[in-house]
């Protein structure tokens, strides 16, 4: 049997696979190219994939041994499943290892944007520090008004954090029945345009689909104060980038700071090859990190495993844990 690991991992990751396998994996930082991982997987039972990869379905067609897909991701907009079911091949992702470490640099982002941390820093390494002046006042979190679009795992981690903040939160797609009597308690539900129009901060802790899409465009940040700070730990694409930069050039918002971008999409086939330069630019009110939501190394050390066992499940003929699918149990290896 051959598993293809396509991104870098750790030993104890590449002990595990091998002990049941050959593998075939990227030892380097940069991720390989559509066209290599297509080619390495030919012939392989098994692949582990990460954020860049996109597995569609002409890569399932040109891998006729394939059985299992073992995303080390929650999102998996990147997969087709529906293809892999349909091919027979299993689809597995982490659930619930990247919620609490992507809670935590949603309020990073928060904190950071807020307070102008970034400019601070780059003040100082510029200029030197010559003492206090009144300068770069920014928006706090003690008291604020905090709206989260989408109330999830993702979503109900990020309020848990806010409460200590004595934050009045606010949510939509809120579902009762699965967020604890406390956080129910606490957090309002409110519809999007209600939540869009009344709060300094919002969140966005949805995954991305076909619905969510450009969720915040041109409309819902008219629908925001000019003092609001829009902070998107989740998906690129649920906001129109350009949009964004439109807004902030406006004065219609105050700030965007984000941890992903719409150009690492690989489902979108009109997704953009960059980031809108007026967001980058010097001086620009945002602040960027390079999709480090789940960068904690015992939680990624943690994923690398778990969806490695999936995989080893499917290959032993049976249903692997964190399925997304159902395409029957595969042949026993």
């Amino acid at each position: 049997m051959r598993i293809v690991v396509t991104n870098q991992i750790f030993p104890e990751t590449h002990k595990l696979l091998s002990a049941n396998a050959e593998v075939i994996g990227n030892s380097e930082p940069e991720p390989w190219s559509p066209e290599l991982v297509r080619d390495k997987c030919r012939d392989a039972e098994a692949v582990m994939a990460f954020m860049p990869d996109r597995i569609d379905a002409p890569f399932i067609a040109a891998c006729p041994n394939l059985k299992v897909i073992g995303a080390a991701l929650k999102g998996y907009d990147n997969i087709d499943v529906t293809a892999a079911e349909r091919a027979g091949v299993w689809v597995t992702i982490v659930p619930d290892l990247l919620t609490v470490p992507t809670a935590e640099l949603a309020i990073g982002l928060m904190l950071g944007l807020g307070r102008h941390v970034l400019a601070g820093d780059r003040r100082i390494r510029a200029e030197g520090y010559h003492g206090w002046r009144p300068t770069l006042y920014g928006t706090g979190l003690d008291g604020a008004r905090v709206g989260i679009v989408g109330f999830g795992r993702v979503g109900q981690a990020i309020a848990e954090r806010l409460l200590g903040f004595r934050c009045h939160i606010s949510a939509c797609d809120m579902r009762p029945n699965s967020i604890p009597a406390h956080l129910a308690k606490a957090v309002d539900a409110i519809a999007l345009n209600d939540l869009l129009a009344q709060s300094d901060y919002v969140v966005l802790a949805l995954p991305l689909t076909e619905t969510t899409h450009h969720i915040i465009g041109t409309g819902a940040l008219a629908r925001m104060k000019p003092s609001a700070l829009l902070v998107n730990p989740a998906r690129g694409s649920l906001v129109d980038e350009r949009a964004v930069a439109d807004a902030l050039d406006a004065g219609r918002i105050a700030g965007y700071a984000a941890d992903v971008f719409e150009c690492e999409d690989w489902a979108r086939t009109d997704r953009p090859s960059g980031i809108d330069a007026r967001l980058t630019a010097p001086g620009a009110p945002t602040l960027f990190t390079p999709h480090i939501g789940s960068a904690v190394v015992d939680v990624r050390r943690k994923i690398e495993l778990s969806a490695a066992r999936s995989i080893i499940e499917a290959l032993a003929g049976r249903e692997p844990t964190g399925a997304v699918n159902n395409p029957g149990l595969p042949r026993t290896c």
